[in-house]
This record gives structure tokens, sequence and C-alpha cells, in this order.
């Protein structure tokens, strides 16, 4: 398999890979695209690469720098906006973790909680449904806490070798 037809299949790969992440397809083969460049690319160039509108490049460009792995870059003497994509596989996953705890898991632990802690009537039916929606609960906030301490524990790690180095 040459360059061009492995760059094109792990373009294809990811953005189908996206839909099961919950993101769409353009917005996944545009990181893509971006992690494997070695140089900043432009609106243009994501368009032209992809074969997709203007609409759509700036639509899931602007998605992907919400999530904090794709950033605006300048180029000197150029005037239009550049784009790359977080290179370091370790931050990028820390990341993509961080905003899914805040998108999904956070949100899905506060619903959760709050039908988890309606009056028991007595009735079988709301014991159980306390029961199940209590432990939902708790495994939601715990993988939650386990990502956080993670992620956290890597930013750490990072930290102390700095400070190190800098003494």
């Amino acid at each position: 398999m040459e360059f061009k037809e492995a760059k094109e299949k792990f373009i294809s790969t990811w953005g189908n890979l996206g839909s099961l992440w919950g993101i769409n397809k353009a917005m996944a083969q545009i990181h893509a695209l971006l992690f494997v460049s070695p140089a900043p690319l432009s609106m243009e160039d994501i368009m032209e690469a992809l074969d997709i509108s203007r609409g759509n490049a700036s639509m899931n460009l602007r998605g992907l720098i919400d999530w904090g792995i794709v950033y605006k870059v300048n180029v000197a003497g150029e005037r239009k906006e550049y784009f790359t994509s977080e290179k370091d596989v370790t931050e990028l996953s820390r990341q993509i973790a961080k905003e899914r705890s805040r998108r999904e898991l956070q949100p899905t632990i506060k619903i959760l909680k709050e039908v988890s802690n309606i009056p028991d009537d007595g009735t079988k039916a709301t014991q159980e449904f306390i029961k199940q929606t209590k432990a939902m609960h708790d495994l939601a906030d715990m993988a939650d806490t386990m990502m956080h301490r993670l992620v956290n524990q890597e930013q750490n790690w990072i930290t102390k070798t700095l400070v190190k180095f800098l003494k």
C-alpha cells in the first residue's frame, strides 16, 4: 500500500469511527486529515482534500476547536486561516476524555441523581426504579471519577517532570 492510499484509508476509517463516538463523519475526517498533516492546512486545503463544502468545513472546524483538539495557527505572510490538530496522542486522548466527561457523563450523572432521589411510595416498581437508577448513578459517577484521576495524574506527571527540568 502506498502513502496516498494509506492516508485515504486512515481518514476514511477515522471518519467512520467518528459516528460511533458521537461526532459526524466529516468532523472526524477533518480531524484525521489535520492529525496526519505535517503542516497546518487552510480551509480551502481541507475542502479540496475531503471534497466538502465551505459551510461543512467551517462548522466542523469550529466544533473541533470547541473540543480543544484543533487550533487556528498563523502562517507568516498568509491572510488565510490555517488549522492544525493536537499531535500528542496522550494529550489528545486527555482532551477528548475531559470533553466527553463534561458533555456526556456529567449531565447523565446529574439526571440519574435527580431521578433516583424520588420519594419511595412503597411500591415494588418505585423501589426497583430507585435501586436501579442509584446503581447506574454510582457506576457513572465512579467512571467519571476514574477518568478524571487518570487525566489529572498524567497532567501532574507532566508538571512534575517540567519542574524537575527547570531546577
